[in-house]
Parts: structure tokens; sequence; C-alpha cells
């Protein structure tokens, strides 16, 4: 599980990075980064896949785990690449992402954080 201090919970923090509109996005998996933080606190993380992709919540919280796990393992090894440099992260799963692996949920979001 992901430590608390690392969660973004605020539905007013959520709106904050949807707004600044800084995204990409890779296999099935968007990231939308929030702005550039000036203070020292960790980056905090969210986690969204719409009722839209998948009536079953069954289906919709097992796509949330894995992308929940993907970016827990990457900040123990320290991947994360400068994607602490933001204040807020949101990965936001699509339909494209349900039948998918752990390790190709694993990769694109490696992949995504080297790149922003």
């Amino acid at each position: 599980m992901l430590p608390k201090q690392y969660r973004l919970k605020k539905s007013s923090a959520f709106k904050a990075t949807y707004k600044v509109k800084n995204s990409s996005h890779k296999g099935g998996v968007t990231l939308f980064a929030g702005l550039e933080k000036k203070e020292d606190y960790p980056t905090k993380v969210g986690f969204v896949v719409s009722k839209k992709v998948h009536k079953r919540a069954v289906k919709r919280n097992r796509l949330k785990r894995l992308m929940r796990e993907s970016y827990r393992l990457l900040l123990k090894e320290g991947k994360l690449g400068n994607s602490q440099r933001f204040m807020s992260l949101i990965f936001v799963g699509t339909d494209k992402a349900l039948g998918k692996s752990f390790y190709e949920i694993y990769s694109s979001i490696s992949q995504m954080l080297e790149k922003i």
C-alpha cells in the first residue's frame, strides 16, 4: 500500500491538477502532472478509473491496484525520474488497460515517468 503522505485525496487537488493540462499517454494509462513544487514536500499521487471504463467495480479496482502497486515499486526502487519535481500526479486508467498484465502496466507507467 502506498504510504499516506503520498496519497492525493481532496477533490480540489484533483481539479487543480487536471486544470494544468500537462499530460502524457501510454498503453491505456494517462498521466496528468500538476504544478511544479517550490518547497520540499513529497509528490502526491492519485489513481482514477472512471465508471465509463467498465461497469463492474471489481474490474475498475483491479486496474487501480495494478497502477498503485507499479508506482509503489518504482518509488521503492527510486526510478521516478523527474516526476518528483511536481506537486501532484494523477494516473487515469482507460478501457485499453483493462486486460493488460501487471508488467505491461508497470512498463507503461515507468516510461511515462521517465519521459515527463
